[in-house]
């Protein structure tokens, strides 16, 4: 009788243990990562001798950290706007340039995070450098930053040109002083691309692309740019002599989310 009730008492016991694992929940698993539709393409598999620098992959820009989304430095676009910079590049090629971009499709994330950066007008860590003359209370209103953004929908990017050989730049060091990003070309942060009269992203007037103020080398540079690319089907926004897009859009009116990685491109 002993060795009956034992033997009830641990199968009590075993049944308890196992109510007591079934009562715990599963795992939650993450949600997947959004895909690029079938018509986004690497640009490095486009043409891999145009440079890239992808700037939100690193703290180098004008939030000072490393943006959510971008988890690769590479570059992804919608394939017209990709082989239309392949014959931009060819060309450039021919009289010794070459381009180099800065960014490419932006997640929404990324747009998410700039805007609450905006918001937050505490950290202006890399106000010397991006916006010396602005005050960040005004970045929205002033047209800097806004919930969208057209690099979202893929055919719209940020570059520059670059005279071969190219010369070697150095990386930024979290924290180390800053100069004014339209300060004359020797003073700025060095960059090895050809001098446009400001530093890329640049939120000042001076980086307007016909701003009156930039005559000379920097003109010619900035219709080098401008020329180059108008020939196979980009258009510049005239308040950043950096940015261009592909028309027509493939994707006017839709802005994507899935993050700067080559998986995002998987299966193509």
């Amino acid at each position: 009788m002993t060795g009956f009730a034992s033997a009830l008492r641990n199968l009590a016991v075993t049944a308890t243990a196992l109510l007591a694992v079934a009562a715990v929940p599963a795992p939650a698993h993450a949600k997947p990562e959004p895909k690029a539709p079938d018509e986004f393409v690497a640009l490095r598999d486009v043409d891999p001798t145009i440079m890239q620098e992808m700037r939100y992959f690193t703290p180098h820009n004008f939030v000072g950290v490393p943006v959510d989304g971008y988890k690769k430095p590479m570059c992804i676009l919608t394939e017209p706007a990709a082989k239309a910079l392949h014959k931009a590049q060819r060309t450039l090629l021919r009289k010794g340039y070459s381009l180099k971009v800065y960014d490419c499709y932006r997640p929404q994330r990324a747009v998410d995070q700039f805007v609450r950066w905006a918001e937050d007008l505490g950290d202006v860590r890399m106000k010397a450098e991006f916006y010396p003359h602005v005050d960040k209370s005004r970045l929205f209103a002033d047209g800097y930053i806004a919930a969208k953004s057209g690099h979202s929908r893929g055919s719209t990017l940020d570059l520059t040109v670059v005279k071969l050989p190219a010369l070697p730049t150095r990386p930024y060091v979290p924290g180390e002083a800053l100069t004014p990003c339209f300060g004359p070309k020797a003073e700025r942060f060095p960059d090895n691309s050809v001098d446009m009269g400001t530093g890329f992203d640049c939120f000042d007037t001076l980086s307007h692309t016909d701003d009156p103020r930039i005559t000379g080398e920097q003109r010619a540079n900035r219709d080098l740019l401008r020329g180059a690319l108008a020939k196979v089907g980009f258009v510049n926004l005239p308040e950043e002599w950096w940015h261009f897009t592909y028309k027509p859009e493939l994707f006017p009116d839709t802005y994507f989310d899935f993050p700067v990685t080559r998986r995002s491109l998987d299966g193509k």
